[in-house]
């Protein structure tokens, strides 16, 4: 038998005979490590043990150690063990496939009844049962007509489709955990033993149709989250209990922000509350911009289809976009119309209107732009993914040698917005030239070398994605991590020389002829939509005071103090602050709870003394401790706190 050469990581190698498995690898280093090792990685691919190696390779045995491929066998060996058990409880139901995804996995499976939360604790159950009987999982690989005739004689219908649907002659592998059998790609672990028995838990049951098809069988697709030990385990279940908690949807509810209805999906109905956030958070911006020397601008939301063809989003973007067809009078056809899915080339017409010269460069041009895109309604989430948003868009048009000013004068912008609402760091990817691209390598290194050197003058961390960037130019793009240490993509920053090319934009410079501006995309925030979301989620609804929509409830105790109540009130508007009276005969405690649900920042309780002695009781949100201020005290502090912090 001919010998191949494997590379070890430490660079060492080793001769072996060809078909040698990565199991047989581990044991000849060691019989622990034998025991130990849960797959390799086999020229960078993720190997199961059991597949032999028929040429020189590098190799790495992989244990539960190796972080990412560890986690990825538990979750899917158990997506089959639970896929086994279901099975062994209800011998009838008949199995489709379950994949990996996020922390753990799902797997669908087609029965009559419904599974119940009681469902899922014999599941999880009968699943620890397996694990204990650390059952071998084996693998072999047949022929396609072999592969089929063995789940048309086991009643798997879902199976036989599948291999049907692989394409082309390739042999089939078949993986068996214990006497139960299933199809799959692998890698998979040695034996059922090696899973964590307490490190995994089912979540949910939905509903699913079979292969995403509405007109194919709707199956039930039960989830379940899996980690290598119990202290993980328990970390996550904490985080979805937070995330859960946070949730922008059920606060938004429990604050009177919005809703969202199926007449206009993907469609927010903003309420008083909510939109007050909205238009605080709007002025803010406004007056941000105007002090970083932006010209706001305003652009039609319904554009015909030839700035959209010249533009190159009729091509590309298409399916993305809401057509909208008139018929004009006397036309011989109806003219085709779309909403506006982004701001950029009706940014460009406002550049073109009018001669500019060199001296007006660089021109930064903003616009708190509504837009409309076609998202898919599964994709819709919440205020997050909608399909109808305003953008704090800007565009900057600038010479190439004004690029590295321009970008690290964003940089710097950007970080302060941040840091008022909340941010005090941000991490920045710089994605570089793809491989298929537009211009020279000449311009293409001057340009990334600007942003480069923007983002080290202002002392930024970044890291470099390789080939992300768009053909036509390199971008940043800017995230947050919020309290739950999620990380949420929201700033952009992207050079475009090819946009002002395609719609003719064109400044006069120093030698009198005419020049292409480069096209500077950016924003802070996204999508106000959106980033409102985040604000609540990493809030807890507890936003900062000025961003608060109800900043202040006076409540009386006794009926005796509501002149003095409405009194309070008016001091406290007249100083700037978004105050409303509570003078229902209920008791105090009542709203206390009612409005820290509505996450109120600051209650003042007005009873006989506080009238007596001109005075407020003042309870911050989640603060049990009360304080007796006077009102002149209590007024201007107030009225400091809603300040925003730009006007402070």
């Amino acid at each position: 038998m001919s010998q191949i050469t494997l590379t070890f990581p430490d660079g060492n190698s080793r001769e072996v005979p060809r078909g040698t498995t990565p199991k047989e690898v581990a044991e000849g280093i060691s019989k622990s490590l034998g025991k130990k090792a849960i797959s390799a990685l086999v020229d960078g691919a993720h190997w199961d043990l059991q597949w032999p190696i028929e040429k020189d390779s590098s190799i790495q045995i992989n244990t539960m150690q190796d972080e990412v491929q560890a986690l990825e066998l538990i979750r899917h060996d158990l997506a089959h063990v639970m896929a086994r058990a279901v099975q062994e409880i209800w011998p009838d139901v008949k199995v489709t496939i379950g994949p990996v995804r996020d922390f753990g996995w799902f797997y669908d499976f087609d029965r009559e009844d419904p599974f119940t939360p009681e469902d899922l604790g014999a599941i999880e159950k009968k699943m620890r049962e397996i694990i204990a009987l650390r059952d071998e999982v084996k693998t072999e690989v047949w022929d396609r007509p072999r592969a089929r005739a063995h789940y048309e004689a086991a009643g798997e219908p879902f199976k036989v489709e599948l291999i049907d649907r692989i394409p082309g002659d390739e042999p089939i592998r078949m993986y068996w955990h214990g006497d139960w059998q299933d199809l799959c790609r692998g890698p998979h672990l040695q034996h059922t033993g090696q899973l964590p028995a307490d490190a995994f838990k089912l979540t949910r049951v939905s509903a699913a149709y079979w292969l995403g098809d509405s007109s194919r069988p709707q199956l039930q697709r039960i989830y379940g989250v899996a980690f290598r030990n119990k202290d993980e385990l328990k970390q996550h279940l904490h985080f979805l209990e937070e995330a859960e908690r946070r949730d922008h949807r059920r606060l938004g509810r429990e604050m009177n922000l919005f809703h969202m209805q199926e007449e206009a999906p993907g469609q927010v109905f903003w309420h008083p509350n909510g939109w007050t956030i909205y238009t605080t958070l709007q002025d803010y911006m406004r007056r941000k911009q105007r002090a970083d020397g932006y010209h706001e601008v305003n652009t039609p939301q319904v554009v015909n289809r030839k700035l959209w063809e010249a533009s190159g989003h009729w091509d590309k973007y298409q399916e993305h976009m809401f057509i909208v067809e008139v018929d004009e009078e006397h036309a011989a056809q109806k003219s085709i119309n779309a909403l506006k899915p982004m701001n950029c080339p009706c940014h460009v017409q406002v550049f073109n209107h009018g001669l500019k010269s060199y001296r007006d460069l660089p021109l930064r041009m903003a616009e708190f732009g509504s837009c409309n895109r076609y998202e898919p309604s599964g994709a819709l989430h919440g205020i997050m993914r909608v399909r109808g948003f305003t953008q704090d868009d800007a565009h900057i048009f600038c010479t190439e040698d004004q690029i590295e000013a321009e970008c690290a004068k964003f940089i710097t912008f950007l970080s302060s917005v941040y840091e008022d609402l909340g941010f005090e760091s941000f991490d920045i990817a710089f994605a570089t030239r793809p491989e298929k691209r537009v211009g020279s390598d000449e311009a293409w290194d001057h340009v990334e070398n600007a942003l480069e050197s923007a983002i080290k003058s202002v002392g930024a961390p970044y890291r470099i994605e390789e080939g992300d960037g768009a053909f036509y130019g390199p971008k940043l793009d800017f995230y947050l991590t919020d309290a739950i240490e999620r990380v949420w993509q929201c700033g952009t920053f992207q050079v475009d020389p090819n946009l002002p090319e395609r719609l003719g934009a064109t400044y006069i410079g120093e030698d009198g002829e005419k020049h292409r501006p480069y096209m500077l995309h950016r924003a802070c925030l996204g999508s106000f939509e959106r980033f409102i979301g985040i604000l609540i989620e990493n809030s807890a609804g507890r936003l900062p005071f000025w961003l608060a929509p109800r900043q202040v409830v006076v409540a009386s105790i006794v009926s005796e103090a509501d002149d003095y109540v409405a009194e309070v009130v008016e001091t406290l508007k007249a100083a700037g602050v978004r105050a409303e009276a509570d003078i229902r005969n209920e008791k105090i405690n009542y709203k206390v709870r009612e409005h820290s649900v509505g996450k109120v920042p600051v209650i003042l309780a007005i009873g006989r003394k506080e009238v007596e002695d001109r005075t407020v009781t003042l309870r911050r949100l989640g603060e049990k401790a009360t304080e007796v201020t006077s009102l002149d005290e209590v007024t201007a502090r107030l009225g400091a706190e809603a300040t925003p912090p730009d006007l402070a």
